[in-house]
């Protein structure tokens, strides 16, 4: 029997995490070896949406190439050599830190060859970071195909093209439209798409040029032909030694209760939130200093805060926010999330929302534990290792979580940018793995406020980079009937229910809020996360399930 685009694209999910698994094992591969190859031939079947022209023998894709590129390290598309290595010491080095601009990933240039890339964050960082490479190498290639003839001597554009960098690098002016019509020739695409393509990654986070970039991924390419320059990726032996054993999740865990002990916070009724770290932030104190007494007021402000119009305003709050009762815990465990502490009893007003007042007894004053987005299996790592006792000085001391509150982005498979999706369960894709929960946030909270609402099973898949329209019709139209798709919904659940009802060390009642907000559609044309970010757009659904979170918590 004939299989369907469906199925032989989630066989081809499965090969790419398998192989990259073996890989990881061995500790190296050659990216356009036979073991790199398996990757290739992966990615071009499954053809994710987000790489869109990745299957064309001659066209670079460009909006793919720029999402790649703000997740990586500046200059990594110059280097032969990628070593992917745990937290190993190079953060006291004199080596300049490379933070891409859309990845929190520390990064070191050690020499023109050789990039080194901090893994802290779990295998799906690992899998994510690999599949972005696999990506450049394809599109690499076309490039080296469409710069040489039949016998590998290089065209005209390709020497224009090495002028107009050796130009750009020195500084000097270079006529840009000139320029566009050789890259366009090299890439494949029209003038249009290039020149479009060449100020969109101007205006972006990554600070090399179209240029630039096209012509490094191209000679390395050449190189590797010509005269047999390998480009090799490995991992170092103490990331493989790391991996899988929650070694900077319990770091992480650990200092969070040590500043709960230590502030006298440990035995009070604790609140657990994933978000980002400025929404509860501005809510709360937005409404204390300020006297915002609704939600279109919050909301109001704080759009005028994310478009710069009232940065004195961001930093009255936070100055306020930390005379009362407001803790920031920046990262120091590797695990990039930074993490906020809130206590409600050292707050001078008595209200955190309009009509939401907070307890008068002390011990029941509620402190809520803000913790920035996780990335995939980091989820599970980082949440287990919070909802554990806290073991100190001989003693095991449980935390009191009353409720533990997810607001995340997704991609939406039935809606818009900005819509919102509540699930009522997270299949974890490629797994047996289904957690049905019961969601304390239902889609009648956020009825009247001019934003679709869906509500529905959400699928948590392996990486959001690997979807495509296949995979994604089948998840929204079969029984499933998904109305979203995110990467650490399953992972927080499991940590959840294991801590509430395996291990015991939480309260068995533990309530769950889940929202997301539509970061992108990947069903549509134009829709995905490489057609850029959500902007304005995410004010309101970011604020409103902000509050409906801490009305539902309060209430």
């Amino acid at each position: 029997m004939k299989r369907t685009r469906a199925q032989e694209s989630r066989s081809a999910i499965e090969k790419l995490y398998i192989t990259m698994r073996h890989l990881f094992m061995r500790g190296s591969y050659k990216p356009m070896g036979v073991s790199g190859e398996s990757l290739v031939s992966s990615l071009l079947v499954l053809s994710p949406e987000i790489y869109g022209l990745v299957i064309d023998d001659e066209k670079v894709e460009l909006d793919g190439l720029l999402y790649v590129m703000e997740r990586l390290p500046r200059g990594i598309e110059e280097c032969r050599f990628v070593r992917l290595i745990s937290r190993e010491g190079y953060e006291n080095s004199d080596f300049e830190t490379l933070i891409p601009a859309k990845r929190k990933r520390n990064c070191y240039r050690v020499d023109k060859d050789q990039m080194y890339v901090e893994m802290t964050r779990g295998k799906s960082d690992i899998y994510d970071i690999l599949t972005h490479l696999t990506f450049l190498y394809i599109e690499s290639e076309k490039i080296r195909t469409n710069s040489t003839d039949h016998k590998g001597r290089i065209n005209l554009n390709w020497e224009m093209l090495a002028k107009i960098v050796e130009k750009e690098n020195q500084g000097e002016e270079f006529d840009e439209e000139a320029a566009c019509s050789y890259l366009s020739h090299i890439t494949g695409r029209t003038f249009d798409e290039t020149h479009q393509a060449v100020k969109k990654f101007e205006a972006s986070h990554n600070p090399n040029s179209l240029f630039s970039i096209v012509y490094h991924l191209g000679k390395l390419a050449m190189d590797e032909v010509t005269f047999e320059a390998d480009r090799e990726i490995y991992f170092s032996a103490t990331l493989r030694e790391r991996v899988g054993h929650h070694v900077y999740g319990e770091l992480w865990a650990n200092r969070i209760k040590q500043v709960l002990e230590e502030e006298d916070l440990i035995h009070r009724p604790i609140h657990i939130i994933s978000a980002n770290l400025h929404s509860i932030l501005n809510t709360i104190y937005g409404h204390q200093l300020l006297g915002l007494d609704s939600f279109e007021a919050i909301e109001k402000v704080a759009s005028e805060i994310s478009v710069g119009a009232k940065k004195n305003k961001s930093k009255e709050i936070f100055t306020y926010a930390h005379k009362n009762g407001f803790i920031d815990l920046p990262d120091l465990s590797g695990t990039n999330i930074g993490v906020q502490i809130f206590d409600t009893a050292r707050m001078s007003k008595e209200t955190v929302l309009p009509g939401c007042k907070i307890p008068e007894e002390a011990a029941k004053k509620p402190v809520i534990i803000v913790m920035d987005y996780a990335f995939g299996e980091q989820a599970y790592e980082c949440f287990d290792e919070l909802l554990k006792p806290f073991e100190t000085e001989g003693k095991s001391i449980a935390l009191d979580v009353v409720s533990a509150s997810i607001m995340g982005k997704a991609g939406i498979l039935t809606g818009s940018k900005g819509d919102i999706m509540i699930p009522n369960s997270h299949v974890f894709e490629g797994t047996a793995d289904n957690y049905p929960f019961k969601n304390e946030l239902k889609s009648s909270d956020f009825e009247g406020y001019g934003l679709g609402v869906y509500e529905g099973p959400m699928i948590t898949v392996l990486g959001t980079s690997l979807q495509n329209k296949d995979v994604l019709s089948y998840f929204m139209e079969s029984s499933w009937k998904a109305v979203g798709l995110e990467m650490e919904g399953a992972h927080y659940q499991k940590a959840i229910q294991s801590a509430s009802k395996i291990r015991n060390s939480i309260r068995k009642t533990v309530k769950v809020l889940y929202a997301y907000y539509a970061s992108d559609n990947p069903l549509e044309t134009g829709g995905t996360l490489a057609s850029g970010a959500l902007g304005m757009e995410g004010v309101r659904p970011t604020y409103l399930i902000t509050y409906k979170i801490l009305k539902k918590i309060f209430d």
